[in-house]
């Protein structure tokens, strides 16, 4: 007798019409995700769900109706870019309005209890774009669209977001910074691209010591992040008892991602994907929703996902062997230190 399905991927080929060209953010990160699952034999094993176009209203939760409007009207005018790094074609507009309902249409899965988890493959991606701009390849914010759908439809209090893509998502810190309801968790390569994420930037108002960077040097590999998740969000959830657990899901903290510089075997997805589900099924009967964001060398993107999503579904199909000669930095346990000190007046147990 098989296991019941409980893990999910939101996907269409429709997400492939977001044309990019020989930009970094191609279709072929799809191509390449989809085409290891089935080589895994993984497709068969997951839910394959549908997505929906997200509807305007649902995009104002996140930006304003200028700025939506604005990027309708520069795809239909036929235009290559918004920004020098941020691509898009006459299908855009509708794609990105597809991406953000599939990270929508997860979180429905998950709420309604049908699955324990959804990976949604939308793109293009979001954790850059702010409420009135699009940036570092992303248009519209899924993974803060998604967690406001969830907030004003099943009436969620605390929710998790977790961004482990090697840059900071800015856009998703503007949009909760005051918002004690997300507790927005960012590791992230530092200096990099946006430049924002500094232990400093912890949120403000009654957002207060909701917002937690641990900016981390290039080298950082996997024991850095094993102690981080270990020894810093672990106790950070047994204080905030997260409802919901979103993921920023960027691949290219991969030593093998041509835009960064860190150094995370493919493994090391596995071992914070375990994390993370140890975490939600102690709070949160073991909700979890990933939207993708970055990873740019298609087949570390492609191991990373698959390792992600056979750690989540407990298939036991990768290899769960650590690097050998990975050793903590002692710049990350300096980092945890640091983020503890700021944040132990919110957080008193840390």
């Amino acid at each position: 007798m098989t296991s019941k399905i409980r893990t999910g991927i939101v996907y269409d080929d429709r997400f492939l019409l977001h044309e990019t060209g020989m930009h970094p953010e191609k279709k072929e990160r799809l191509k390449s995700i989809m085409g290891f699952l089935e080589q895994k034999g993984a497709l068969e094993k997951l839910e394959l769900i549908e997505p929906r176009k997200a509807r305007v209203e649902e995009i104002e939760y996140a930006h304003t109706k200028n700025y939506i409007e604005e990027i309708e009207s520069y795809c239909a005018k036929g235009y290559n870019a918004i920004d020098m790094d941020t691509m898009i074609c006459s299908a855009s507009y509708e794609v990105a309005l597809l991406s953000a309902g599939g990270a929508i249409t997860a979180v429905d899965k998950v709420m309604s209890g049908e699955l324990d988890h959804v990976f949604s493959f939308g793109r293009p991606p979001g954790h850059h774009a702010e409420p009135n701009r699009g940036m570092g390849f992303c248009l519209f914010n899924n993974v803060a669209i998604a967690a406001y759908h969830a907030m004003k439809e099943y009436n969620l209090e605390r929710i998790l977001i977790i961004d482990w893509d090697v840059h900071h998502g800015n856009g998703t810190q503007v949009m909760f910074y005051h918002d004690p309801r997300v507790l927005f968790f960012s590791t992230h390569q530092s200096p990099a691209y946006p430049g924002t994420g500094s232990f400093n930037e912890v949120g403000a108002g009654k957002g207060e010591g909701y917002t937690v960077n641990v900016p981390l040097p290039p080298g950082s590999g996997d024991a850095d992040y094993e102690y981080i998740f270990q020894e810093f969000l672990r106790p950070l959830c047994d204080q905030f008892k997260p409802q919901l657990i979103l993921v920023s899901s960027g691949h290219d903290a991969h030593e093998n991602d041509p835009l960064a510089g860190m150094a995370l075997s493919s493994q090391a997805y596995g071992m914070m994907a375990k994390m993370v589900k140890e975490i939600a099924e102690k709070y949160c009967d073991g909700k979890i929703v990933l939207v993708l964001e970055g990873g740019y060398n298609l087949n570390a993107l492609a191991e990373a996902v698959f390792n992600v999503l056979d750690t989540l579904a407990g298939w036991g199909m990768s290899s769960p062997e650590k690097k050998e000669g990975v050793l903590l930095r002692q710049n990350s346990k300096n980092a945890v230190e640091m983020q503890t000190e700021k944040l132990k007046e919110f957080w008193p147990d840390l």
